[in-house]
């Protein structure tokens, strides 16, 4: 009764049966990393993105470029500004990311990226794929680092998240196979699940952290699940100074607002889709997801960002202006520390700290009852200035 149906579903299977084989060769080839110490530039690109996103960005940029001042006259770090990843553009030429923004996108190290619109059912737009899951596999950035902090509740964590694989890189591959029933698709790999578990345990190696939690859905989601599970086992032997343990998304989201036991976590690695519940989910705990920063790393690539979406209706609403930066500017903390200033890296997290969570002499709402986001970036600067920064921020531990 429904064969052309059948065989129509069987033929868009077997392509991207196809695409993915072809893509666990490429990762068996395996590149190696990118040695920032050897770049002179470091090349620094900054994307707009939508919505609140130009306003933000423009702040953080900013704040490196004071950060980074000496670097950039003396030709260590060069910046650009890459234009055109507007959900205008991609409509315009019905693409993720258009060609030639990802030309210019390539041609930096790293990336600060501002939010982007991925349309919606109902909305104005075409129905074009999420420009951050497009970035994620063009660049191969796999690992989505978010860390948390808060220090007066005990929370610790950092969160590794599988970026390039799992329910959403094939979300925009499903298929309705008939107008009752719709398909979509769900693939993991063993070597994308072991180079993010590597990640996470080398990190925790490095950072003496005694614990790596690994969250799944693998009694129910038995063949992709279980084999980020069956990778876990096998990837957590080479590291016997390291505890584990492994738990389901549904029970993992309850044990983080649960008092006596969300202390015990510190270092959280997870496929796509449960990686970035959680992370949301955690953010909340800081201040939400306005104050969270993400980072996309890649072996070659590494991309920087605000966790939060792109807020249109602040923008229609004329509230842009007090959109809050500090997610972007975490992020930025980050990119800081990725390319080796780690220092520079903590004096912004610091200051952050200081404005976003203790001191708060400013303070942003996204109203006009708030200050606005120049204002705070200016505030976050005056913070880096002074002398007894690191002093005054252990001061609130």
């Amino acid at each position: 009764m429904y064969e052309k149906e059948i065989e129509r579903a069987k033929e868009h299977f077997g392509k991207i049966l196809m695409e993915q084989l072809e893509r666990v060769e490429r990762m068996k080839k395996d590149e190696g990393w990118i040695d920032y110490s050897k770049l002179k530039p470091i090349i620094i690109g900054f994307v707009g993105g939508d919505g609140i996103g130009p306003y933000i960005a423009k702040e953080a940029k900013r704040v490196l470029e004071f950060l980074l001042k000496d670097e950039i006259a003396e030709g260590k770090i060069e910046m650009r500004t890459i234009e055109g990843l507007t959900i205008e553009n991609r409509a315009k030429v019905m693409k993720a990311i258009p060609d030639d923004v990802l030309e210019e996108i390539k041609k930096c190290h790293v990336i600060l990226k501002g939010p982007t619109t991925t349309p919606k059912k109902g909305d104005p737009w075409p129905n074009i794929e999420s420009a951050n899951v497009a970035m994620r596999r063009e660049l191969d950035l796999f690992a989505n680092v978010r860390p948390v902090k808060v220090p007066e509740e005990g929370i610790d964590w950092i969160f590794f998240r599988e970026n390039t694989e799992g329910a959403y890189i094939l979300g925009r591959k499903g298929i309705d196979v008939t107008e009752d029933l719709a398909i979509d698709f769900k693939a993991i790999t063993t070597q994308g699940s072991e180079r993010i578990i590597r990640m996470a345990f080398e990190y925790a190696k490095k950072n003496n952290i005694n614990r790596v939690t690994v969250v799944t859905k693998a009694n129910v989601v038995k063949k992709t699940d279980g084999k980020f599970l069956e990778v876990a086992e096998k990837v957590a032997k080479e590291y016997p100074e390291v505890e584990w343990d492994d738990w389901f998304i549904d029970i993992m989201t309850a044990k983080l607002i649960d008092p006596t036991r969300r202390t015990q976590f510190r270092v959280i690695v997870a496929p796509n889709l449960y990686g970035d519940i959680i992370t949301d989910e955690a953010a909340q705990f800081q201040g939400g997801v306005g104050t969270a920063g993400s980072a996309n790393i890649g072996k070659r690539y590494a991309m920087f960002e605000a966790i939060h979406g792109s807020a249109p209706r602040m923008v229609k609403e004329g509230r842009a202006k007090y959109a809050d930066p500090s997610s972007i500017m975490r992020a930025a903390a980050m990119l800081l520390n990725h390319i080796g200033y780690t220092d520079k890296a903590k004096k912004l997290e610091m200051a952050l700290d200081i404005c976003g969570q203790y001191e708060r002499k400013l303070k942003i709402t996204g109203h006009s009852d708030g200050v606005t986001n120049t204002e705070f970036a200016d505030y976050v600067m005056e913070t880096i200035k002074d002398p007894d920064l690191e002093k005054k921020w252990k001061s609130y531990q």
